[in-house]
């Protein structure tokens, strides 16, 4: 790639998380799927946070993880999402630049408040997010930072961000950008039920848009409509430049042309939480990629990116990654 003064530049839901510990009985009793996100509005989002045990805040949203652990690295990265002219939104804004991460989208001044994820964690670590959208729903193309876009190796979109329809106009555009200045478009696909609600608009980004793509099993294998993991991976096989497909403690597969990498899991002492760990592989993996490291290579550091994120609360490092990763000899 030329030269470009940011390594990754994210668009996402620029979310405030609330995580607490939960039980399944009180998934159930809510009516929540284990393990996916659901959408809720306000009222509902206050009805729940009053019902949830004692809680961590931070901000966070996918993207926003994955800008964090590339921050974590030692990375350059920048950030558009859309935030309220709120108390959440300045705790949004100050936590994303506090840790290096560009982030210059101006806030709304009118309309609904800073978006929010209600992150229930179960005792296996499993984490099933309750997600208002607030001021996310009114990202649209007008936010797209076209120098910004232009002045980064890689655009790395996320898939939650895809249910509102300005979103996805703002995702093609910002795709069309990259693409004209000689960049690089990456796609998480983030969730299964998304894609299920809007797979046809997916397969078509996948297939115009994307060079290197994101998904775990349940979601290509949505993408795909298949129950067959090795069927989703050869349909994928060639839609895209690049794609990194994780499968828990199994590891991930990486795909690029004819080739196929298996690359293991790191190794982690205990699960406590899942939250992020997707976000966290994305980020080791383009950290990897931006300084054009061989594709088994950028899979081991997301997989360690990953490993050091279930092994705590919370989906942003708790460790510099740099050193994590520095330390295992990975690079």
């Amino acid at each position: 790639m030329n030269s470009a003064a940011f390594d990754v530049v994210g668009i996402g839901n620029a979310i405030v998380d609330v995580i607490a510990h939960a039980d399944e009985r009180f998934l159930v009793d809510e009516g929540f799927a284990s393990g996916a996100m659901t959408l809720i509005d306000a009222e509902r989002a206050e009805a729940l946070y009053r019902k949830m045990g004692p809680a961590i805040e931070s901000s966070g949203g996918s993207a926003g993880n994955t800008m964090a652990g590339i921050a974590s690295l030692g990375g350059a990265g920048g950030y558009i999402g859309k935030v309220r002219d709120d108390l959440l939104g300045e705790v949004f804004r100050h936590d994303i630049t506090a840790i290096g991460v560009r982030f210059d989208t101006p806030a709304a001044t009118a309309g609904p408040g800073t978006a929010r994820c209600l992150v229930m964690v179960t005792q296996d670590g499993q984490r099933t997010m309750a997600t208002y959208l607030g001021a996310c729903v009114d990202l649209g193309p007008e936010d797209i930072d076209a120098d910004l876009i232009g002045a980064a190796q890689i655009t790395y979109l996320e898939g939650y961000l895809f249910d509102p329809p300005r979103a996805q106009a703002a995702f093609r555009a910002a795709a069309a950008i990259a693409h004209r200045a000689g960049r690089q478009v990456a796609l998480s696909l983030s969730d299964p039920f998304c894609v299920g609600r809007h797979r046809a608009a997916f397969r078509e980004l996948v297939a115009g848009d994307i060079d290197i793509l994101f998904a775990n099993e349940a979601e290509i294998c949505s993408l795909y409509e298949t129950e067959d993991f090795a069927a989703a991976a050869a349909a994928v096989r060639g839609q895209v430049a690049v794609a990194a497909l994780t499968r828990s403690a199994v590891g991930s597969v990486i795909l690029a042309g004819a080739e196929s990498h298996v690359v293991a899991a790191a190794p982690v002492a205990r699960i406590v939480d899942t939250t992020g760990a997707g976000d966290l592989y994305a980020a080791g993996f383009l950290y990897g990629l931006t300084r054009g490291l061989a594709l088994p290579t950028c899979g081991a550091v997301g997989s360690l990116c990953a490993a050091e994120i279930i092994s705590h609360v919370g989906a942003r490092p708790e460790v510099a990654l740099a050193g994590l990763v520095k330390a295992a000899c990975v690079l």
